[in-house]
């Protein structure tokens, strides 16, 4: 039976799962859509997995991503790291001199600073949409190109157009005004990419080191002409891993793996994961000022774990009636 670590990376997007086996070698990967349902993706990623490696033994699972807590409850995580972490821990396992990161996915992009193998500074744009997998797959649809031919397109181009991009709206509508004034698509999607790329620097890059070796992982690192653009303005390589759209699920397993040593995994099975009902719920609750709203996470009608609360109080109630439970328990026998 094939021992593996799990990594699951839960994004607006996409949900990402990785097989590790014990060498820490990619096994596996599985990439698709969270179309608003991170549960439901979570279990057809998992449903995926089992048919590409139908005998399996979790040795630990790792979870990130801005649905990380929700699918921790729901697999029984022993690891639930944030994105910067993650990713980090990727790409220094790949390329252990890394000292750059780019990522950009589906809702956001991150830079990340190392210096030997640690992390030193990062920063993070969730506001604008601009420069992101969302929002290239608009542009995409609208001029009727395939996403994975964008990239592509960008690089066939002789002399890119001035895109301003320091807004998804302002960049789309100065596309559209360049296509009415008869310029070539090419021209005007490596116009675009070069947008992009300086916004990303602008933004994120301000005052920051960026030095190399610089490795370029999300989604997003599939457009080779956004690629490019980086390379041209920085001057430098920009290196793509093999696994780059689930590097942040790849560091999720690193990290699971490095925390086991010798415990038991809390992973809570197949059978719980794929067969029962899950359902979330939210509330606002009134117990102070702050009025937190809290989620929380039902399997078959039970309460696997609550989440929004800042003082912890729906949290520390979950535990203390599990912990409850199990001394009626003993009591009984």
């Amino acid at each position: 039976m094939q021992k593996i670590y799990l990594g699951v990376d839960v994004g607006s997007v996409s949900t990402n799962l990785v097989a590790l086996d014990t060498r820490l070698q990619v096994l596996e990967t599985v990439y698709l859509r969270t179309m608003g349902h991170p549960v439901k993706a979570t279990q057809e990623g998992f449903r995926e997995l089992q048919s590409r490696l139908p005998q399996f033994e979790v040795l630990g699972v790792g979870a990130t991503g801005s649905g990380r807590n929700l699918v921790a409850a729901m697999l029984g995580a022993d690891e639930v790291k944030n994105e910067i972490t993650a990713h980090a821990v990727g790409a220094a396992h790949f390329h252990p001199e890394v000292r750059t990161v780019f990522e950009i996915g589906g809702q956001d992009s991150k830079l990340i600073l190392l210096r030997d193998g640690v992390v030193i500074d990062f920063a993070m744009n969730t506001v604008c949409a601009a420069g992101t997998g969302s929002f290239l797959d608009q542009q995409a649809l609208r001029l009727g190109i395939p996403i994975e031919e964008f990239g592509h397109w960008a690089i066939r181009a002789r002399q890119p157009v001035r895109i301003a991009g320091r807004c998804g709206v302002f960049a789309e509508s100065d596309m559209i005004h360049k296509q009415q004034m008869g310029y070539p698509t090419e021209e005007i999607i490596a116009g675009l990419c070069e947008a992009l790329a300086r916004n990303y620097l602008n933004n994120l890059g301000k005052g920051k080191e960026i030095l190399p070796p610089v490795v370029f992982q999300g989604g997003v690192a599939a457009n080779l002409g956004l690629r490019r653009a980086f390379e041209k303005m920085l001057n430098m390589e920009i290196m793509v891993p093999e696994h780059y759209n689930v590097m942040g699920a790849i560091g999720a397993a690193l990290l699971a793996a490095e925390s086991m040593k010798d415990r038991p995994s809390s992973f809570r099975g197949a059978d719980f994961i794929l067969d029962g009902e899950f359902e979330t719920r939210s509330l606002e609750c009134n117990g102070c000022p702050n009025q937190c709203e809290v989620v929380s996470i039902h399997r078959q009608g039970q309460v696997l774990a609550y989440f929004g609360d800042r003082c912890r109080r729906w949290d520390a109630s979950l535990k203390s009636s599990k912990v409850v439970s199990r001394e009626l328990k003993k009591a009984a026998r």
